[in-house]
Order: C-alpha cells, then structure tokens, then sequence
C-alpha cells in the first residue's frame, strides 16, 4: 500500500466522495464485527473516514485489513474499493413475520425478488453494486411493507399495483442527479393489504445511537 502512495503522490490528493467515505466505513464495521478491531479503534477509524478529504487519508484505515489493500486511490469506476469478487449476491429478500434489511455494500442481479408477509422489508440500493445496466425488483407485500430505498444516481421506474393498499414513488428526500450510465431499476409486482414504497435518498452517513455508528 506504500507503494501505491508513493507512485501515485499525485492521485493520493485527489478528494473523496461521500459514497467513498460510507464504503470505507462500511469495512470497518465488518472488521469490527470479525473482531479485527475493537470499539475504540472503530470508532476513532470511523471519525477518520467521515472526516477524510483525500484518497491520501483513506488509505491508511483499512491498510491493515484483508479487504483493505482492496481500497486504492483514484477507484476505477464509482463502485470501485471492494472488488466484485468480495460482495455477497443477493437475488431475494424475504421477511416473514418479523423484519430484514438489505444495506450497505452488496451485490444484485439483472432481477431480484423481494416478499414481505406479516412482516417489515428493506432493500436498500444505494451502495449496492449492480451487475446489469437495468436491475427489476419483483416486490410482493401482503399485509407488510416493503421500503425500496436508492440513490440520486439511480433511475426508477414503479410499475405496481395496490389491492387495498399501496404502491407508488414516495417524494424524493435528495434531488436526482441523472446521467447516460445511470443504473436503472424496475419495480414491479404487487400490495395486498399493504404498502411497498420505492424512495430516491441521500446516500447513508454515520448513525448515531450507538458507538458502531449502525
């Protein structure tokens, strides 16, 4: 990692994105979580990262850790700082009498399913990989719901139905900001009794309640 800081001085100064700032972060907390590091060593790693300006400043906070040597400055595309290989693919979501939530960094397929019985569903897209240009959700709630969440980047198209209940676009918490390679996202399916909302948000930031920042 050395190396690469000392070859490219120059790209180490470049600045961060947010999205850069919420992967590292989101290392953290799993190597927290495998017991690499312990609370007080992820909380003042977690202060560093939401603190960073620079890929100069990244760096150094996941260099010690398996997946860190992965996160290397400038990254090769917006998703770039854990390669594809390290992200789970997840192609269903199921939450059934009880509730599941889908974040952080993950991998999805050209389609994914999500059902949600008597139960609380969350898929949220915004730090999700894609795979495909266009990803469709078959979302069905009955007597639940089900909150889709993605980023300004991403463009949505709701094509639902609700039966004694709903299935629409809630209002966007952060103004889109659409480009040629926007990734597309297609929900369909149904809400008996229920409700699935699908809502363009801010990219996540550091939690607050609880030392783990979740």
């Amino acid at each position: 990692m050395a190396g690469d800081l000392e070859g490219g001085g120059d790209q180490s100064r470049l600045r961060v994105s947010d999205a850069d700032r919420h992967r590292v972060a989101e290392l953290l907390r799993q190597a927290a979580g495998e017991g690499r590091l312990d609370l007080e060593e992820l909380e003042e790693r977690l202060e560093a990262a939401y603190r960073a300006k620079t890929y100069g400043d990244l760096v150094p906070l996941t260099a010690d850790l398996p997946l860190g040597s992965h996160f290397r400055q400038p990254p090769a595309d917006q998703r770039a700082g854990v390669p594809l290989s390290a992200l789970i693919r997840y192609d269903t979501s199921f939450a059934i009498l009880g509730g599941v939530s889908r974040k952080g960094l993950w991998e999805i397929g050209a389609s994914h399913t999500a059902l949600a019985i008597m139960g609380g569903l969350v898929v949220d897209l915004r730090e999700a990989r894609f795979t495909s240009r266009e990803t469709v959700v078959h979302a069905y709630a009955i007597w639940s719901g089900i909150d889709i969440y993605v980023n300004a980047h991403t463009r949505v198209l709701v094509d639902g139905f609700g039966i004694m209940g709903a299935f629409d676009q809630a209002r966007d918490k952060v103004e889109p900001d659409l480009r040629l390679d926007s990734p597309v996202v297609r929900v369909n399916g149904f809400a008996l009794m229920a409700g699935v909302t699908v809502q363009r948000r801010p990219m996540p930031g550091p939690r607050k309640g609880s030392i783990l920042g979740r």
